[in-house]
């Protein structure tokens, strides 16, 4: 009962994702535009044999995605409130569960699709990494817009307007993109930066990617990255199932 109610809300929301196409690939271009205008910048960059500035910047470039994307996939469910399609919704024997995994699942789908295109332009630009690196890289995308997304959906649930929403959201994704050495790794950072980013759980996912990305799989930066990446996510999408189950009752 529950895949089926999930492939049912899933197959509803992705389809309202193929009707705007516009929309899928305008969600590249901030990614892009940090590729074709920041990546440059990196190439004389003193990396201590940790690959190329590619196998550098396109890891942090495809959390970006994820990190951005879903925390403001919220914004939708605000907009549903308003024209009472959520209640509808909720009045029906469909899972609250599956309420929300098929909109999470739909954001994850449509993020890795734009991290694929995403990294076959850097694959153009000059970025070499092996296949697994490229796939492990992929499924760190899916789990943070899992979680992400479980959790932007928790909040709009819980707000009345976007006014509300977008402050809270621009205060976790600003310091989590600066901590969490998306751009440049922490490492080069002073030590009390380096220090105080080990509080974000996102510089676990970009130093396993990065890791994934040249070629080191069993390291201590990729069990750290996994360990978090899937408990971030239970807990989110816990978080997200009882705020669906009790909002508004």
């Amino acid at each position: 009962m529950l895949l089926q109610d999930t492939a049912l809300i899933y197959g509803r929301y992705l389809r309202q994702s193929l009707r705007s196409r516009a929309a899928l690939l305008f969600g590249l271009l901030m990614p892009l535009l940090y590729l074709l205008f920041f990546g440059p910048l990196l190439t004389g960059l003193p990396l201590g044999g940790r690959g190329s500035s590619w196998q550098l910047l396109v890891p942090g470039l495809l959390l970006q995605l994820g990190l951005f994307g879903a925390s403001f996939a919220g914004f939708a469910i605000i907009i549903e409130k308003g024209q009472g399609v959520v209640e509808r919704m909720r009045v029906t024997p469909v899972s609250r569960l599956a309420l929300l995994l098929g909109r999470v699942l739909r954001d994850a789908t449509v993020f890795v699709f734009q991290a694929v295109l995403l990294v076959l332009a850097a694959v153009a630009m000059g970025l070499r990494a092996p296949l697994g690196g490229v796939l492990i890289g992929f499924a760190f995308v899916a789990l943070l817009t899992v979680s992400l997304g479980s959790l932007s959906y928790a909040l709009a649930m819980k707000v009345s307007t976007p006014q509300q929403f977008a402050p809270v959201i621009n205060a976790m994704t600003m310091p989590s993109m600066l901590l969490s050495g998306l751009m440049l790794p922490m490492s080069l950072a002073p030590a009390w930066l380096d220090v105080l980013s080990h509080v974000m759980p996102f510089r676990y996912l970009v130093d396993a990617v990065r890791d994934a990305y040249v070629g080191s799989y069993a390291t201590a930066h990729m069990l750290y990255g996994v360990l978090v990446a899937l408990g971030l996510t239970v807990i989110a999408v816990t978080v997200g199932t009882r705020v669906f189950r009790t909002a508004g009752a």
